[in-house]
């Protein structure tokens, strides 16, 4: 798709009338029941500080493989150690790029980008469009995440990221990074949840912030298909129950 930003623009403002229309996101009044295996393999399992030291990183993938998390999520510079960590499992390596193609070479099958911001924010639409569609160019298949950073985005631009993103080729859209301020918001998810529903492929993926069973509940809620967290052994092991569901 060869847009200029007027014709994004028009599109645009119809998905945000059509998101819009819809009656607000209302939670439920208690989390659902969900089963343990399946919160599991919600969980992108993170270790993104720059101080993080390769034994760090070990530790991350063996508590990756013990609860069979679906991911290991972690920065390029790590992305091959993880890679040969989780080989043979049903883990995958993912990784939050600077060089797409050198990380899918060294290993990664799962791709984290942010989007850019500030074209967004200008209604450089066709720019931010071209800035997706050649990270799914150089991801060769694998699944790209689209990381919004929500915290700094309207309603409208949340919209319109979501919906670029999704034309774009992006296998999930993605709340924030965390790093910037902010976390995610139940909110959020299920705005962009319904502006992506209709490519009938495109996922949401929530992140930041996302430290408790409670709130990964809400975020699931809300139609997160995945939960990025660096807290993902503290959410198995917070059950007030000994039932075998949350």
């Amino acid at each position: 798709m060869t847009l200029k930003n007027e014709e994004w623009k028009t599109l645009i403002d119809a998905k945000v009338g059509e998101i819009q229309s819809l009656p607000p996101f209302a939670p439920a009044a208690s989390p659902p029941s969900i089963a343990k295996d399946i919160i599991a393999l919600a969980i992108d399992h993170t270790l993104l500080k720059p101080d993080a030291t390769p034994e760090q990183i070990d530790g991350l993938c063996d508590q990756a493989l013990q609860y069979k998390f679906t991911s290991c999520c972690v920065n390029g510079a790590y992305i091959a150690q993880v890679s040969k960590r989780l080989d043979g499992s049903s883990s995958i390596p993912c990784c939050v790029v600077g060089e797409t193609g050198q990380a899918i070479e060294d290993g990664a099958k799962e791709i984290d980008m942010v989007i850019n911001i500030g074209a967004l924010k200008s209604g450089n639409y066709a720019l931010v469009f071209d800035d997706i569609k050649a990270v799914v160019r150089e991801a060769r298949g694998y699944p790209v995440k689209v990381i919004l950073e929500t915290v700094f985005l309207s309603e409208e631009e949340k919209i319109a990221a979501s919906f670029i993103a999704a034309e774009a080729g992006a296998s999930f859209v993605k709340t924030c990074t965390g790093f910037l301020g902010g976390g995610a918001l139940a909110a959020d998810v299920a705005v962009m949840k319904r502006t992506v529903e209709y490519k009938g492929n495109v996922q949401v993926k929530a992140s930041a912030g996302i430290r408790s069973l409670k709130k990964c509940l809400e975020m699931l809620e809300a139609g997160a298909d995945r939960i990025g967290t660096s807290s993902g052994v503290t959410i198995m092991h917070d059950s007030a129950t000994d039932s075998d569901a949350y």
